[in-house]
């Protein structure tokens, strides 16, 4: 029982990875500065005309999302496998599935949630209609919540090679396009002034999905990659 005790909250983890990104600024930040340089460098390397902006506005938002969030997919394992607290957390007596879910939460609050808040400003750029940021903001919650779930099963494959280079991409890439699928219909159908709640309740079931099984994945790969 005492040790039960001092077993962390799920909030202790998440509070713990959200403090670590913070004092790791310039990694956490780089993916919003990414995400900022290419939508707005977009409009001067294809065309400043509203009209075909906005035709392609919803397909680059989402893109730039999805690479965004693969430059820090890594982080979310790497670094505590490099200071050995990885190794602590594999031999701790609690269930593993519940830290690693609490990894994912913590990514998506320094990761997932800016990129979502920002887009409206960046989507301003690309003469995205305003009738269709709503449908646009909800996607990208929930699949920037998807990415970071699925994202981390590929980080505990790649976690004791380092620097997983191109081996990460190829593993979780195949694994995002679904969401991207459904997650840029959701907002061409706001665009076109259609129903896009649809395509959303499916993101909706595939997140449950991937919150359900991706921390129970990622905790066997850590165990298997780590020992």
């Amino acid at each position: 029982m005492p040790e039960l005790a001092r077993t962390p909250s799920f909030l202790a983890y998440v509070r713990r990875d959200v403090l670590l990104a913070y004092r790791r600024l310039g990694d956490t930040v780089a993916p919003l500065i990414f995400f900022t340089m290419v939508c707005t460098l977009v409009p001067l390397g294809l065309s400043p005309d509203p009209q075909r902006l906005s035709e392609i506005a919803p397909g680059i938002m989402w893109i730039m999302a999805l690479l965004a969030t693969l430059l820090s997919i890594e982080r979310i394992f790497a670094f505590d496998f490099e200071d050995g607290s990885l190794e602590q957390l594999l031999i701790a007596p609690q269930l593993i599935a519940l830290p690693v879910l609490a990894k994912i939460v913590a990514h998506w609050l320094v990761t997932g949630l800016p990129l979502t808040l920002l887009s409206p400003l960046l989507a301003m750029t690309l003469s995205l209609p305003t009738s269709a940021y709503p449908a646009m903001l909800l996607s990208l919650a929930i699949g920037s919540a998807y990415l970071s779930a699925v994202g981390a099963v590929g980080a505990s494959l790649t976690v004791s090679l380092g620097r997983g280079g191109l081996l990460l991409p190829l593993l979780v890439v195949p694994l995002y396009m679904p969401i991207m699928i459904f997650g840029t219909a959701t907002v061409f159908y706001a665009v076109d002034g259609l129903h896009w709640s649809g395509p959303l309740a499916a993101m909706g079931a595939m997140l449950c999905a991937a919150l359900a099984l991706c921390p129970l994945a990622a905790a066997a790969a850590l165990r298997v990659t780590s020992a």
